[in-house]
């Protein structure tokens, strides 16, 4: 029996309304997910995964936590994809191995000089052209980032999902003292790459979209993006 089968079968009638309400609600992360990566991923395959999560969230849910089933169903949701996305990383190694390349020349130069790294010193340091450099950003930003072998090879990454809504103390400690770095590395963030974050995540307007209101093009609001993508992962 499929994954998604399986959760069906558990699933009760008042928990059906739920799954049944928020059906949108995958659809609209899906497509969000997949605006960012390569034609070659199929947003139905995204839809299916994003069932399960919400299957998943809906016979989990427990409301007297507080959390509105929508936030608790969107964080299990996109979990799901990701799983879903990391599993069938096409990305060549190359492209992961220039992308660490370039956080630890972020980290290096931020740590010498205490202040954001311009792109021209990135570049610098890594012996590349800025087309050569803003290629590896493009590249970085089309991919999976998050793939399996980076989860691998970088523990803290390598975060399962609780079987249940009621995550352990050291679960908590570890979100918790993650969204507060997080929070801190965005707050010292270039303000153009700042706002490109919050467009994106936030507001989740596609590229397209936020080119218009930066009034630049697609590909330099990418660059944008995956610059602001690497400086957070040096951090």
């Amino acid at each position: 029996m499929s994954s998604y089968a399986s959760i069906a079968a558990k699933t009760t009638p008042s928990n059906e309304d739920l799954v049944t309400e928020h059906v949108e609600l995958v659809n609209r992360i899906a497509y969000h997910l997949a605006a960012r990566l390569p034609a070659a991923v199929d947003v139905d395959d995204l839809k299916q995964s994003g069932m399960v999560g919400l299957l998943e969230a809906a016979a989990n849910f427990d409301a007297s936590r507080g959390a509105s089933f929508e936030t608790y169903a969107g964080i299990r949701i996109r979990g799901a994809m990701l799983d879903d996305i990391r599993k069938h990383d096409w990305t060549p190694r190359s492209v992961h191995h220039k992308y660490r390349q370039v956080a630890d020349a972020i980290n290096a130069i931020e740590g010498e000089t205490g202040k954001a790294a311009d792109p021209e010193e990135i570049a610098a340091r890594l012996g590349m052209t800025m087309d050569e450099y803003f290629k590896v950003l493009s590249d970085s930003a089309s991919s999976r980032l998050f793939s399996y072998e980076e989860t691998i090879e970088e523990p803290t990454l390598h975060r399962k999902s609780p079987a249940s809504n009621a995550p352990r103390p050291d679960q908590e400690l570890y979100q918790a003292q993650f969204r507060a770095q997080l929070a801190g590395s965005i707050e010292r963030l270039p303000d153009r790459e700042r706002l490109v974050l919050s467009l994106y995540y936030e507001r989740e307007l596609n590229l397209k979209e936020i080119g218009a209101v930066l009034d630049v093009s697609e590909s330099r609001v990418c660059q944008i993006h995956g610059q602001a993508i690497v400086r957070l992962r040096a951090a």
